[in-house]
């Protein structure tokens, strides 16, 4: 496979990005995933698959189709997917695809409720949030159990970073939510409340929580701060004073990069991309955490409920948690590795940020109030 072939499989939908920023969003379905051998025929003829490896009789390469983001695969910053298909395809010799539909996610729910060919054979970036919304709007699982003894390195996998109960999702991307901001024009907000002061009016470019990770990780934060009761008032003071909202990260880390605001919201691991591009001004990079807190982002790779490739899943989902490619993707994608066996690179570790607060909603919480608290935000920024 040459480095220039990019593959996407792509559909028209409307836009709701799931807002994978560079750090890059239950019924028990689980299937026995051991890589048995199997034989199936397909247009080409009997085919077999052995340790999840497909080969046909024509010599043709088994093929894989994971879905992503767009942010995953094309980020405004910097992004891991190209160096994950073509270092997977090297290692396994397979046909791989990256499947990236407008609706994200979403797309394939729908698909799965209307009982339509998913397209796909998995999912790399699904989210707590994420993962909830298809468990309670689906009769049946969409993703499928991985037999984690037939997937490397999962006894590696941080335990603050499982998020599924059942554990169909394996944690593979995290970092923290916090801001972004440029300490020329303003000083580091110390609290959310400061947020809300004329010092900082009209200095705030935040993705909508109704339609990203980062805005919602950051709603989710001010749930926790200020209540159920409180954190209305709070969108309220925040909107009042200025508030700027966008469509997905990429569009507000764009807007930021153009100066259009003194501050963002997005990933704890920003002066990792940073720190890497020319002539950077890193005054224009600095890592808030008002009080003390972030809100952690984590997002894993899934396996399609009724995949016929579940093998071929395993073993890319034994990719995605080896050390060296954890290394790869945390730092392409600007993000932290989720196995305790690795790190990025030494010169990159003073650029990498961490609150003293971890905040995350546990899968019932999430279960239970997202949506309600989402479409409460949502219709106060739509009144602004």
């Amino acid at each position: 496979m040459t480095s220039s072939r990019r593959k996407f499989v792509t559909t028209i939908g409307s836009a709701a990005a799931l807002g994978l920023a560079g750090c890059v969003e239950t019924t028990d379905t689980s299937e026995d995933t051991t890589t048995t051998a199997t034989e199936t025929t397909t247009e080409a003829g009997t085919t077999t698959t052995t340790g999840g490896t497909t080969a046909s009789e024509s010599g043709e390469p088994p093929q894989l189709r994971m879905g992503t983001s767009e942010a995953y695969v094309g980020a405004v910053s910097t992004s891991a997917g190209g160096w994950v298909e073509e270092a997977f395809e090297s290692e396994h010799k397979v046909e791989f695809d990256w499947v990236v539909r407008d609706n994200e996610l979403n797309d394939f729910i729908r698909r799965k409720q209307q009982g339509v060919d998913l397209g796909a054979d998995g999912y790399v970036g699904v989210t707590p949030t994420a993962l909830v919304r298809a468990d309670r709007e689906l009769d049946e699982s969409l993703f499928a159990g991985f037999d984690t003894g037939g997937v490397d390195n999962t006894g590696d996998v941080v335990d603050a970073y499982w998020f599924d109960p059942q554990r169909r999702v394996l944690p593979t991307g995290a970092s923290y939510v916090c801001i972004v901001y440029d300490e020329n024009e303003v000083p580091e907000p110390e609290t959310l409340e400061d947020l809300t002061t004329e010092e900082f009016s009209d200095g705030l470019l935040l993705p909508n929580p109704q339609n990203t990770v980062t805005g919602l990780s950051f709603l989710l934060w001010t749930v926790h701060e200020f209540g159920e009761d409180g954190y209305l008032d709070y969108w309220n003071r925040l909107v009042d004073n200025g508030l700027q909202t966008t469509g997905s990260w990429n569009a507000a880390y764009s807007a930021y990069s153009g100066e259009e605001a003194p501050m963002v919201m997005s990933y704890s691991t920003d002066q990792v991309y940073a720190s890497q591009a020319e002539d950077t001004d890193m005054s224009r990079h600095q890592i808030g955490f008002p009080n003390d807190q972030g809100y952690a982002y984590v997002s894993g790779t899934a396996k399609f409920d009724g995949t016929e490739r579940g093998g071929l899943v395993d073993d890319f989902a034994s990719f995605m948690l080896a050390a060296d490619t954890q290394r790869n993707v945390a730092e392409k994608n600007v993000g932290i590795p989720t196995v305790s066996d690795a790190s990025l690179p030494e010169d990159l570790q003073q650029y990498v940020h961490v609150p003293d607060e971890k905040l995350q909603y546990g899968y019932d919480t999430l279960r239970e109030n997202a949506d309600d608290w989402r479409e409460a935000v949502a219709q106060r920024i739509a009144s602004q």
